[in-house]
C-alpha cells in the first residue's frame, strides 16, 4: 500500500498537476530537462516532477548551471549531482567560462548564460522540454521590476507559463508553499546568501516593498499582480503575433546574430517596432534588455556608419539599408 504523502507534498503537486494540464505543458513521453540550481524552488520543482513523472509520462534529466560568482558554487553543483544520482536520473553541468563584464546586469547576464547553456545540453540530448522552477512570488516580483524599470506591457505581463519549450510548472505554487514542502521531505536545499542583500532590486521588493503593500492594504497581493500579469500577458500576446508577421520579412538572420531593415522598422508603430527588434534578439540568440533594444531602434533612425556597444559584448552598427547585430 502506498503511503500518504504529507499535506505540504500532496497541495504542491496538486498545484502543479493542475498547472500543467491547464497549460499543456507536457506530452507522454516528453525528455524533460529540469533545471535545477540547488535552491528550495528548483529542489522543490526536481522532487515534484520525479513523483509526477508516470502521471505524466516524462523522462527527466538534470541541468545545473554553475555560474562561478561565489567561492563555493562548486558545492551547489555537487548538491545537485548527489539529488540526481538519488533519483537515478542523467546529471548535466555547464560550467561559465567568463564573467559578467563590468557595466553588464550580473542577474541578467546569469539568467542568459544559463538559458544558453541549457539550451545547447536540451539540443544534445534530444529534450522536447525544458522546466524551471519559477514561482508564483517570482512572477509579482517580476511585475514590480517592471513597473519600476520602466519595461511596460511586456514587463507587466511578467513570466509565462509557457515559452517555446521551455515550461514554469510551479508557476501557482507559493515560496512559503515550497519551503513547506522541503521540510516536509526532509529536504536541505542550497541557500544562497546574496537573496538576503536588499542592495538588488528583486531581493528589495521581496524583503520589503511586496510585505509593506501587504501589510497596508490587508490583501495577497502576490495573486493580485499574477492575475493582472495573466490579463495583461494576453494583451502582448496579441501584439507579438502582429509583430511576427512583420519580423518574418524584416529580419534576416546572420552567422553570429541578425540583421534588421531600417527604413522599414521605421514605417512600423512603436509597439510593433520594438517587438519585431525583440525577436531579432531571441532568433539570433542573443542577450538582450530594453536599453538593447532602444539602441537598434535609434541606429534605425539615425545615419549610416553609427554604431552602438550592447550589453555581454554584443555590438550594432547601422548600415546603409540595415541594422547589424552581432554578438
Amino acid at each position: 500500500m502506498t503511503a500518504r504523502r504529507p499535506p505540504a507534498v500532496a497541495r504542491v503537486l496538486e498545484r502543479l498537476t493542475k498547472t500543467a494540464r491547464g497549460h499543456d505543458m507536457f506530452a507522454r513521453g516528453d525528455n524533460v530537462l529540469v533545471w535545477v540550481s540547488g535552491g528550495p524552488d528548483s529542489v522543490c520543482l526536481l522532487e515534484s516532477l520525479v513523483r509526477l513523472r508516470r502521471l505524466f509520462g516524462l523522462r527527466l534529466q538534470v541541468f545545473h548551471m554553475d555560474h562561478r560568482l561565489r567561492p563555493d558554487s562548486a558545492t551547489d553543483a555537487a548538491y545537485v549531482r548527489r539529488l540526481a544520482d538519488r533519483h537515478g536520473l542523467p546529471f548535466h553541468l555547464a560550467v561559465a567560462i567568463e564573467q559578467p563584464g563590468r557595466t553588464d546586469s550580473i542577474e541578467m547576464w546569469g539568467r542568459f548564460e544559463r538559458a544558453r547553456e541549457a539550451g545547447r545540453i536540451a539540443r544534445m540530448i534530444g529534450a522536447t522540454r525544458m522546466a524551471d522552477g519559477h514561482t508564483l512570488d517570482d512572477q509579482a516580483e517580476t511585475i514590480l521590476m517592471g513597473l519600476v524599470l520602466g519595461w511596460g506591457l511586456d514587463g507587466m505581463g511578467g513570466i509565462a507559463p509557457v515559452n517555446g519549450t521551455l515550461v514554469r510548472p510551479l508557476l501557482d505554487v507559493r515560496r512559503t508553499e515550497v519551503e513547506a514542502f522541503c521540510r516536509a521531505l526532509h529536504l536541505r536545499p542550497r541557500r544562497d546568501p546574496t537573496n538576503a542583500d536588499t542592495n538588488l532590486l528583486r531581493n528589495a521588493l521581496r524583503l520589503e516593498a511586496i510585505p509593506a503593500i501587504e501589510r497596508s492594504t490587508g490583501r495577497d497581493v502576490v495573486r493580485t499582480f499574477a492575475r493582472t500579469a495573466d490579463h495583461l500577458r494576453r494583451d502582448a500576446t496579441a501584439l507579438f503575433a502582429h509583430a511576427d508577421e512583420h519580423a518574418e520579412t524584416l529580419v534576416e538572420l546572420r552567422d553570429h546574430g541578425f540583421a534588421i531593415r531600417a527604413r522599414a522598422l521605421l514605417g512600423l508603430q512603436p509597439a510593433l517596432s520594438s517587438r519585431v527588434v525583440r525577436r531579432g534578439f531571441q532568433r539570433a540568440d542573443l542577450g538582450w534588455d530594453h536599453e538593447a533594444i532602444d539602441a537598434v531602434l535609434d541606429l534605425a533612425a539615425g545615419a549610416p556608419g553609427r554604431s552602438r556597444d550592447l550589453l555581454l559584448g554584443i555590438k550594432a552598427r547601422r548600415t546603409r539599408t540595415h541594422v547589424e547585430v552581432e554578438g
